[in-house]
């Protein structure tokens, strides 16, 4: 025990080390982590080897890390992205993995390996993916929801992955369809159970027990746990009971405070997956590294532009296709989490896995630095799917051909949908164009709203103006606002043009740009709340004045 002890003490110095070196380059702490994981096995330093403790403490944490997946993975966020979000994120995953299967097997891969690998290069990573674009602050942004879409398909995906590949017995003498068959109603009893528990029993028990601070924690990991035994029971892996239970929990208002604590337990444990990962490894020279130069490039390149013009196609305007590819230009921790399970099952070798990891790490790496471009990048990327773009802005302003709007609103976000409610409601004839294409699906199919993208210079000749009095751009982007007066004015546009901004400064320079109406609703907003403390203020120093 003593030198388990030791061999840990030293492993963690080593994990801190990389851990810092990879946050001081502006790195995820994952990369830091997973270089560890390598060197400290022994196809490096050999600090350490496979031991039975190492791998348990391993499992442990990824349990955690579904458990922490599982209680993002709320229900309703699902419904509110919308089908066509969902279908992006399923039609990726398919089509990245027929390509992957395809550059594995030219690459004498066999077929049981390849399809590991063309599953793994199909799934982004949630960590780093969220920490892009927390740093640049676009997870409410259209691209941010999107990508964020893909991601939940993808984690539904793999934890479906994991159910079949640690259910399914090769040995058994009942056949591949029976095997399914009984997966699947024990899965859905399974399930059945889990979402009764959810809705009648858990928010109860959760609300008394977040009263003690202490015991929420511990009971959410007790419940983690216990599911997980009962997934094992039933024949499935720990890890997907983990999920399940996380999922359970994902509607309850503690969510985050238990994933918040949970953390950085899970992060500790992680490192042991990743040291166990990498005392599994093997390279076996220049075959390998043209393997993982191939599906490097693929990843890096391939995907995202595959993202980028499903995502179009689909109807998300060019602009945030491209972003959204760009941010998941890497493959995920689930990849590896994968591997690991594929050579747990003899399925795989440690080759392989070994080529899994290295795709992570050099994908990782460099998609983390592209995502420090992604705005020059951007623009030259989506300009050749702007005609896809433009021909779907084309078609639905032909479908509304019969029409006639006095009114466009071009932004169909809270101000923009408030204003195109209420002059339809007054009886207006208004027209909205908005750049999430869930918008005019969720919208009543007999409101005119149409596909169309105020970053792109050629939207107003594509839009029918000729009876048009009023224009309302309700983005707050001045540039975005000075181009449409700009492109308007190209256009022949007669009528007067209402903007939204957010400072002083801008609504002077929009106005002798010649705006009609330039307002700021920030401040329109905060203008009652200000009268009414005011004048409370004011009623206040009055009666002081009085009763003195």
């Amino acid at each position: 025990m003593s030198d388990l002890l030791s061999q840990i003490g030293i492993v963690l110095l080593v994990c801190v080390g990389l851990g810092v070196a990879a946050i001081g380059l502006r790195l995820p702490l994952l990369v830091g982590l997973l270089i560890a994981g390598v060197v400290v096995g022994p196809q490096v330093l050999g600090l350490v080897g496979a031991t039975p403790e190492i791998a348990l403490l391993g499992e442990i944490g990824i349990s955690l890390l579904l458990f922490v997946v599982g209680l993002k993975l709320d229900p309703r966020l699902v419904r509110k992205l919308g089908g066509v979000v969902l279908l992006t994120g399923m039609i990726q995953v398919v089509v990245t993995a027929g390509l992957a299967y395809g550059i594995a097997t030219l690459s004498g891969i066999a077929r049981i390996p390849a399809l590991y690998l063309a599953a793994g290069m199909s799934f982004s990573s949630t960590v780093v993916v969220i920490k892009l674009l927390s740093d640049r602050e676009q997870i409410e942004e259209l691209h941010g929801r999107l990508s964020l879409g893909i991601l939940i398909v993808q984690d539904i995906v793999v934890v479906g992955l994991m159910v079949v590949l640690a259910s399914v017995d090769p040995d058994s003498t009942a056949t591949l369809l029976e095997q399914f068959t009984l997966i699947g109603l024990t899965g859905l009893a399974l399930f059945a159970g889990v979402g009764l528990a959810a809705r009648y029993v858990l928010p109860r028990v959760v609300h008394v027990l977040a009263r003690q601070g202490e015991l929420l924690v511990l009971a959410a990991v007790t419940w983690a746990v216990a599911l997980a035994a009962l997934a094992h029971l039933l024949g499935f892996s720990e890890e997907v009971g983990a999920f399940l239970a996380g999922v359970a929990l994902a509607s309850s208002d503690y969510r985050e405070a238990i994933s918040g604590r949970l953390s950085t337990l899970r992060d500790f444990l992680l490192v042991f997956f990743f040291i166990d990962l990498g005392t599994q490894l093997r390279f076996d020279g220049l075959d390998d590294l043209g393997l993982v130069a191939a599906l490097t490039v693929f990843v890096l390149v391939g995907k995202p532009l595959l993202i980028a013009l499903i995502a179009t196609v689909l109807g998300f305007q060019a602009r945030v296709a491209v972003t959204s590819g760009l941010t998941m230009g890497q493959i995920s921790e689930f990849s590896l989490i994968l591997a690991a399970l594929g050579v747990a099952l003899g399925q795989i070798d440690g080759r392989i896995a070994g080529v899994m990891a290295a795709v992570a790490l050099a994908t990782i790496t460099i998609s983390t630095l592209l995502s420090a471009r992604a705005d020059r990048l951007v623009p030259r990327l989506s300009g050749p799917l702007v005609r896809l773009q433009r021909s779907r802005t084309r078609r639905d302003v032909e479908q509304q051909v019969r029409f006639r709007p006095e009114v466009v609103v071009i932004g169909l976000g809270r101000l923009g949908q408030t204003v195109f409610d209420e002059l339809a409601g007054r009886g207006v004839a208004v027209l909205g164009v908005d750049h999430d294409p869930r918008t005019a699906r969720l919208t009543d199919p007999d409101a005119p709203v149409v596909f169309g993208d105020l970053s792109d210079p050629e939207l107003p000749a594509q839009l029918p103006l000729a009876e048009v009095r009023w224009i309302v751009a309700s983005p707050r982007d001045p540039d975005l606002h000075r181009d449409l007066l700009s492109a308007l004015r190209r256009a022949g546009y007669r009528g007067r043009l209402a903007v939204a901004v957010d400072h002083p400064d801008e609504e002077r320079l929009l106005r002798q740009l010649g705006v009609d109406l330039v307002i700021r609703p920030l401040e329109q907003a905060a203008a009652p709340l200000i009268a009414a403390i005011h004048a409370h203020e004011l009623d206040h120093r009055t009666a002081g004045r009085t009763l003195e």
